[in-house]
């Protein structure tokens, strides 16, 4: 199958089309509009500092189910304690700043180049972008940030400066989003680290289902903050 080429007009192909790898399309722009197109087709950006915007519908699709989330008996002990205080939407850009900057294993540079980062405060702007913030003696830790439309959130990238403060940042994310009936966490590929935390891999199809039906509930637009009480695990309810 090809690869499409975008245009100016605001309009993707179907996801169904992206060659086996998962790519879909090129070229377009990091718009707004086009970003939350993209998120409601099942589609996203990821690319390299130097290439053209790529865009990815993957098959199978990585998602987490809130209910599933698997909460290790050593990340118990940390939420208990209460190492870490955790926040929504404080610190959006050093949170993506953070996603972009910090090394991973042997992965080489990052697929969170300048355009994404300037493109995602906007979208944070907007109130469609939100941040997970762990703060450790007044620091920022770790944390993580995603989109969010309907009862689906769209986890981008998740970083720690302390161990397992992004580890805390997404168990306090799927508790609320629980507590708010979301029923999608979309984590886009597979990843180890997430897989033993809960999320499986479905078809593209099924995905692509669930998330149409998602997306009728409305969007809790806006800064989270606003919405939820910044909180220590040690006050929380066992998961």
């Amino acid at each position: 199958m090809p690869v499409y080429r975008l245009s100016s007009e605001l309009v993707f192909p179907f996801p169904h089309l992206a060659i086996d790898e998962g790519l879909l399309a090129v070229g377009g722009d990091l718009s707004v509009q086009r970003l939350l197109l993209a998120y409601s087709k099942g589609i996203f950006p990821w690319y390299s500092k130097g290439e053209p915007i790529l865009w990815w519908s993957p098959d199978p699709r990585l998602v987490l189910y809130p209910a599933d989330l698997n909460i290790s008996r050593r990340l118990q002990r940390t939420l208990r304690q209460g190492r870490f205080q955790v926040t929504f939407d404080q610190a959006f850009d050093q949170v993506i700043q953070g996603c972009s900057s910090i090394p991973r294993g042997s992965q080489e540079g990052t697929w969170i180049t300048e355009e994404m980062i300037a493109a995602y405060i906007v979208l944070h702007q907007e109130g469609f972008a939100h941040s997970v913030e762990a703060w450790w003696d007044g620091r920022l830790a770790g944390g993580l940030y995603g989109v969010s439309l309907g009862g689906s959130f769209f986890g981008e990238s998740m970083f720690h400066l302390a161990s397992d403060a992004s580890n805390v940042a997404l168990a306090t994310l799927v508790w609320y989003l629980t507590k708010w009936v979301f029923e999608l966490i979309d984590c886009q590929v597979n990843t180890d680290h997430l897989i033993r935390m809960g999320a499986r891999e479905i078809s593209r199809n099924r995905f692509l289902r669930q998330l149409e039906a998602s997306l009728k509930k409305p969007t809790m637009r806006g800064k989270w903050a606003a919405m939820s009480k910044t909180r220590l695990w040690k006050d929380a309810p066992d998961s």
